[in-house]
């Protein structure tokens, strides 16, 4: 398969993963600000921040949640520990269906992976809103019960789709799976008698590590909340929630293009070689792709920094009420909007550099993540006891700054000798970064004067003056970036035929 060949299933997968995460977030965002009019900010924090933590750790640690950690009041979260105990359980049949989705994933069956999360989702939304309407003193049994009924599933949508298209004769035609039965994806002896392969598991365990330490930089600020009590269950309720609200966005476009063109390099560029030693026309391909995405995610994350900083206040009292609107909330997803202009870029520069780094780099990357992580958390500690809830956001901003440096130095050294420059891709031009801080000062005096006690005639003006800002900037990126229009128009607007395994 053809460089460009795998550049189109790639931009084919991330479009249709951004169409289903447009479709079915719209649905949940909608569903989810129904529920916070009929929940507590309290059993919110326990259920979003400790007990997701208790999925992670059930297996082999879930005693500490029940016996060590402090109890929430029986008033406020009712049905604590059987809610851990489900919780736990979701997390052991997620796992059955981790080969599935990785298979699915490898061979960009793009239909199946539509299909199975957006039914899975919408399913586990539509429960919790009938739980929480007809039987609102279940408690954390409401979302304990939603997330087993969303992984159960979604493990079924996999194990049907592969279990009839193992069984029918097209497989056997298209004679491109790695597996030829359900079977062959459980623990079984290889050919040579062995029932580990080393060079894998030693490949497998690096991954691992490396996850583990992904683990506790993405989820630290939890682990500093659940142990060490720095802010109550009502202001770690109002934090994850600006939290949900303020990464919506990465999760619409950044994560489907993350995973997708994840796919794409790791197919394209070869682990053990040196760019100079591969095929120069998929090194080329590669540097072209990684520039434009570059490019992307610094527009998409600027648009959202400078728009999303004068419209946090009225986001949230639209979605939340005073609830959100009132006391930290508006600052936290002021901040949180630059911490998701690093993510756009970290996520860019990740996919490529985990994509294209050998073995050994792994293993070395995983130092600087484990120095990373214990620097992460210690920060977090010290800037959450220092300005609140707020240092969380700080502590991840430096922890998504020190990954982008390490990323980009990886890239830099990865084509030092070649002619190609993708990192050209975080350079924009003068005219447009004019438009960006010229629409940012004008939405500011527009806040200050329209929002948000204004009633909503002057909201609406403020959200108007917002549109024509925003109208006005994209357009002035559409006519100086004219490479990028090309490249989404030629790799993302243009249709496609699909197999029928998609």
């Amino acid at each position: 398969m053809g460089s460009q060949e795998v550049l189109g299933q790639a931009a084919r997968l991330a479009s249709s993963g951004l169409l289903l995460q447009v479709l079915f977030r719209l649905i949940t965002f909608v569903l989810n600000a129904f529920i916070l009019r009929f929940l507590s900010k309290e059993i919110v924090g326990v259920v979003n921040v400790r007990a997701p933590l208790g999925v992670f750790w059930s297996l082999f640690l879930g005693w500490v949640w029940l016996q060590l950690l402090e109890v929430p009041d029986p008033n406020v979260a009712p049905h604590y520990a059987a809610g851990v105990v489900l919780f736990g359980l979701s997390a052991v049949v997620e796992l059955l269906g981790e080969p599935f989705w990785f298979l699915a994933q490898a061979h960009m069956f793009v239909k199946l992976k539509v299909t199975a999360e957006s039914l899975s989702v919408i399913l586990k939304s539509v429960l919790t809103v009938f739980l929480v309407l007809w039987l609102p003193h279940w408690g954390l049994y409401i979302f304990s019960l939603a997330q087993l009924f969303y992984t159960t599933v979604l493990v079924l949508c996999y194990v049907i789709y592969f279990t009839k298209l193992l069984g029918s004769p097209e497989s056997t035609k298209l004679q491109t799976l790695p597996v030829s039965r359900i079977s062959d994806l459980l623990p079984n002896i290889t050919r040579n008698g062995a029932f580990i392969n080393w060079k894998e598991a030693k490949l497998t365990w690096s991954f691992f590590k490396q996850s583990f330490l992904k683990q506790i930089l993405t989820e630290g600020e939890r682990y500093v909340m659940t142990f060490l009590n720095v802010l109550n269950f009502g202001d770690q309720g109002v934090y994850d929630i600006v939290n949900n609200l303020g990464s919506l966005v990465a999760r619409l476009i950044f994560q489907p293009i993350e995973e997708s063109f994840y796919v794409f390099f790791a197919k394209v560029l070869e682990r053990e070689k040196d760019a100079t030693l591969q095929k120069q026309e998929d090194i080329a391909v590669a540097a072209a792709v990684l520039e434009f995405l570059l490019k992307l995610a610094l527009l998409s994350g600027l648009t959202i920094t400078v728009f999303g900083f004068t419209y946090s206040q009225l986001a949230l009292d639209i979605y939340g009420g005073a609830m959100l609107s009132s006391g930290s909330g508006p600052v936290l997803l002021r901040s949180y909007c630059l911490y998701v202009l690093l993510l756009a870029i970290n996520g860019v520069t990740e996919c490529f550099t985990f994509a294209a780094m050998s073995k050994e780099e792994v293993d070395r990357y995983n130092f600087v993540m484990l120095a990373l992580s214990s620097s992460f958390l210690a920060l977090s500690y010290l800037l959450t006891r220092w300005c609140g809830s707020v240092g969380f956001i700080l502590a991840n901003c430096f922890n998504m700054g020190i990954r982008i440096t390490q990323s980009l130095c990886f890239i830099h050294r990865y084509y030092r000798r070649s002619p190609h420059r993708p990192l050209a891709g975080l350079r924009l031009s003068p005219v447009l970064l004019g438009a960006f801080a010229l629409s940012g000062m004008v939405t500011a005096v527009s806040e200050v004067f329209l929002c948000c006690e204004q009633g909503w005639p002057a909201r609406l003006a403020h959200i108007a003056l917002g549109a024509f800002c925003l109208g006005a900037t994209l357009g002035t990126a559409f006519l100086t970036e004219t490479k990028l229009v090309h490249f989404l128009r030629t790799q993302l607007g243009v249709p496609r035929r699909t197999d029928k395994t998609t």
